[in-house]
């Protein structure tokens, strides 16, 4: 009964862990949807995109809550199963071979706690920098539709003016897509969706996804970086 439970405690955990790491998945897709909008040299367009969002009032504050729940619970539960496979290993080290089954062991997968941590304390440090940073008492403001706003496209360019926060931002990046390289395919896996004809194709999309997000968070800061003449 008791390895029973403690069966269902881990399978539980994984669960948790995967539902909330495509749900996180979703959001990052989203999330540089809106980004995107640095690209136009139009700054109305981003800062219209975050007047939206921000007009939002209580449904954004309960979409902030709710995905700052989804992030809490899939650090803890990631966390979990990864001490829970690091106790496995002390007792049967000596037992060797392979994973077996539809492991799929790679740097991306050994180093899955290590990336999550650091984009865990980035994310800290981006959201204190750029969502809490100066807004419009501080004089980042501009005129929408007749309606004063926050300036944050002003806030960001200014922000990857300075070449450190470029250089962390695309160091972290990086680490973003070795982190979802491996976090997709695992998310389906501990959903039970292991099938000889559909995991290639995960795996395939989990490749492209942790590419074409990486690249396309990258790249922001390098562009803003570039035409704001570098530190000028």
């Amino acid at each position: 009964m008791s390895a029973k439970s403690k069966g269902l405690s881990s399978v539980g955990k994984k669960l948790i862990n995967g539902l909330t790491g495509l749900g996180l998945v979703f959001f990052v897709i989203v999330h540089l949807g809106g980004n995107l909008t640095l690209f136009s040299s139009n700054p109305d367009l981003f800062n219209s995109y975050a007047k939206k969002l921000h007009d939002l009032g209580f449904l954004l504050y309960a979409a902030e809550i709710g995905l700052l729940a989804v992030f809490i619970f899939h650090i803890v539960s990631a966390i979990s199963v990864y001490m829970s496979k690091r106790k496995a290993r002390a007792y049967g080290y000596h037992m060797k071979g392979n994973a077996g089954g539809a492991s799929r062991k790679s740097i991306s997968s050994v180093s899955m706690i290590y990336t999550g941590i650091i984009l865990m304390a980035f994310i800290i440090w981006h959201v204190i920098s750029l969502k809490f940073g100066p807004g419009i008492d501080q004089g980042y403001t501009t005129v929408l539709k007749g309606e004063t706003a926050r300036d944050l496209h002003k806030l960001v360019y200014e922000y990857f003016a300075n070449p450190f926060n470029v250089s962390v931002y695309v160091i972290v990046m990086v680490l973003l897509g070795f982190h979802l390289r491996h976090g997709f395919w695992s998310a389906f896996q501990s959903l039970g969706a292991n099938h000889p004809k559909y995991t290639p194709v995960i795996n395939t999309t989990g490749y492209i996804l942790a590419i074409v997000l990486a690249a396309g968070f990258l790249l922001i800061p390098i562009w803003i970086f570039i035409n704001t003449g570098g530190g000028v």
